[in-house]
């Protein structure tokens, strides 16, 4: 009802006068909207879809028909040309029944119908829109086929895996880095060393200034012998040259301590705890409660975080004749049923994580009597235990067949009760480091194919040796611990994960020597108005307040060695003697006659009298001064029995 009265209105005012409504902009306001019929712009589209999809089939038979003069042409394929019509009769057939679809309306398919299986089978991907001339080429899928040659080709080379392109140092101290553990996110990384200290490192927190977030001692003086998160990397169990070994939370705050056992009981089984150092320690790879040690007294002891008041089983590693001997290094197998220990007498024993009386598998000549197996660690698989011994070895065993050897190496030295070796990620490399005495080269880390044995990279670390290696699945980084006292961190930017990747790249954060002028600001609420300090509205305008003031900003007169610098006098020593003996050189003073010291100054007090002449000026105007008479002129009227003898 009102679209004709609104008509209205707008017609006298386009007619009255359509110029000035045009220049004032209002001349197209009264206009019908513009309408649409949907149905025939589908009905269009349709069409227009049925043609282009029309146009397709024709091109693909053209080119089937060239495809069957090709194949007629050709000699001895007399086969294929008779098997050849079968796909042209199939896209006739649907030539037929697109044109038949062309009548009905109702049952058409708008876009280009489905390919021949000829087609299909020439291309994997079906193509959207005309077909590409002949001889050309995606550049996608050369980029794809690249990239597969690429992985192929590291497959089956797992030295192009190694990621060692780029490197970066933490600085733990100067004494041996003994010990290294990430937790399994690859967050943080804990190292300890001979000095008693366990750094953390947090790669997400770090700069490129790469400073550890905490330091501390949590057995005091004793040297750390390993680290490990557990499982789930909420814990960390601490491994040290006591008896007791620790358990921490992540940021370093002491969670468990075992029990320490008595040392007068000749049983070790009857006792509640380790009395003697320890040598190594693990978590199961599966219970996240329970954690593994060996020690010097002579078991290998299993224990529960919740109860630290005894250990929860006992191993006890037996030489051939049944005596005792030493285990130096422990560790789970992947699936955390067995428990392997490496002793003193070169023999490696395996039990049953739930039968501690009797070995499952034992090689008693596996290294050199005598030498300290320094690691023990189990394949992913489970099927290998590789050993790195103290009598310069690395060997490989197969746990089906455990009385000798997969493959052997010797020649890899080792000065450290604790000298690592690792599998990589893949399984396919093992690794291990090598010790150098000092100023006889650099400390290497090798790698060996895990089938053949054969050394096929090696990395020169430090002019150290190399005691501890880190694989991190995750990261795909390998860590290294030093014996002077660093721990070397090697990643690839493509091959790697996040890790060291993200604390190198921030930049070292300036420190501003604006802030070393501020002051602490103390509140006294209840202090006079007179003593209360006034509130400070803006540290920036203190701060320049404070580097305007020149006592504030003074810089203190460093000490002067040598001679002298700069018109100031160096000193001598800092101990009493010098400073006395400095003193009395200065003192210029002659104190031999005080009677000349003081005659010396008659002339000017004469002149000038200002003290004694005052005062005297009216009772004795002149100066009377006593005669000195020599004791040489007196008579000497003594008898000779009263003279003094000489």
């Amino acid at each position: 009802m009102e679209q004709p009265g609104a008509e209205s209105d707008a017609d006298p005012v386009g007619g009255a006068d359509p110029q000035l409504a045009a220049t004032m902009g209002f001349s197209g306001f009264g206009k019908k909207a513009r309408t649409f019929d949907f149905n025939a712009m589908f009905e269009q589209t349709r069409r227009t879809a049925v043609e282009r999809s029309r146009k397709i089939l024709e091109e693909r038979e053209k080119a089937a028909a060239e495809k069957e003069k090709e194949l007629d042409n050709q000699p001895g394929v007399g086969n294929l040309s008779a098997t050849a019509p079968c796909p042209v009769g199939r896209t006739s057939s649907r030539d037929s029944s697109s044109s038949e679809s062309e009548d009905s309306s109702d049952e058409e398919l708008i876009g280009p119908p489905p390919p021949a299986q000829g087609t299909l089978e020439d291309s994997d991907d079906e193509l959207i829109g005309p077909p590409l001339p002949p001889g050309y080429k995606d550049s996608d899928d050369e980029d794809e086929g690249d990239d597969n040659d690429n992985i192929q080709e590291e497959d089956e080379d797992p030295v192009r895996k190694i990621p060692d392109s780029h490197e970066i140092t933490l600085h733990h101290g100067t004494k041996t880095v003994s010990a290294l553990g990430l937790d399994p996110s690859g967050a943080r990384l804990i190292t300890g060393g001979y000095d008693y200290d366990v750094r953390f490192w947090d790669f997400a927190g770090m700069d490129a200034s790469l400073q550890a977030f905490r330091s501390l001692q949590p057995c005091e003086c004793h040297q750390i012998k390993s680290l490990q998160y557990s499982s789930t990397g909420d814990v960390i169990l601490v491994v040290a040259g006591n008896a007791q070994a620790k358990v921490l939370d992540r940021d370093g705050f002491p969670v468990m301590e075992c029990v320490k056992g008595d040392q007068y009981i000749v049983d070790m089984a009857n006792t509640k705890g380790h009395t003697a150092m320890l040598n190594s320690g693990c978590w199961h790879p599966k219970i996240k409660e329970e954690f593994l040690t060996c020690s010097n007294d002579g078991t290998v002891r299993t224990w529960d975080v919740t109860n630290d008041k005894k250990h929860k089983g006992v191993f006890k590693p037996r030489s051939a004749q049944g005596k005792r001997v030493i285990p130096t290094s422990c560790t789970y197998s992947r699936d955390g049923k067995l428990i392997a220990a490496g002793s003193q007498d070169g023999s490696i024993q395996i039990w049953d994580r739930n039968m501690n009386v009797h070995t499952k598998f034992h090689c008693r000549h596996a290294h050199a009597p005598g030498s300290d197996t320094s690691c023990l660690t189990f394949s992913y698989d489970g099927t290998i235990l590789a050993s790195r011994g103290g009598d310069d070895t690395l060997k490989t065993w197969d746990m089906r067949k455990f009385k000798t050897p997969l493959n052997s190496v010797a020649g890899l030295p080792s000065f450290f009760p604790m000298t690592d070796c690792c599998f990589s990620p893949d399984d396919k490399l093992l690794v291990t480091g090598t010790s150098v005495k000092k100023g006889h080269g650099n400390g290497k880390l090798l790698f060996f194919e895990r089938e053949t044995f054969k050394k096929v990279y090696e990395i020169d670390v430090t002019d150290a040796s190399v005691v501890r290696c880190l694989w991190h699945p995750k990261l795909n980084q390998i860590m290294v611990g030093t014996g002077n006292g660093l721990a070397k961190v090697y990643y690839d930017p493509f091959k790697s994960q996040r890790g060291a990747k993200l604390c190198v790249v921030k930049t070292k954060r300036k420190e501003r020597q604006a802030e070393t002028l501020t002051q602490d600001y103390i509140i006294t609420p209840h202090a006079l108005p007179m003593f209360r300090e006034p509130r400070q509205r803006s540290t920036r305008k203190q701060l320049e307040k404070d580097r305007l003031d020149p006592m504030k900003s003074h810089k203190p007169e460093p000490p002067v060695a040598g001679p002298g610098r700069g018109g100031r006098v160096g000193t001598h020593g800092g101990t009493l003697s010098s400073y006395i003996v400095k003193n009395i050189a200065l003192d210029k003073t002659d104190d031999s006659n005080p009677r000349e010291a003081i005659l010396r100054h008659a002339k000017e007090a004469e002149e000038n009298p200002y003290w004694v002449a005052p005062a005297y000026s009216k009772t004795q105007p002149k100066t009377v001064f006593a005669e000195v008479e020599s004791d040489e002129d007196e008579p000497d009227d003594k008898p000779e029995w009263k003279k003094r003898k000489i």
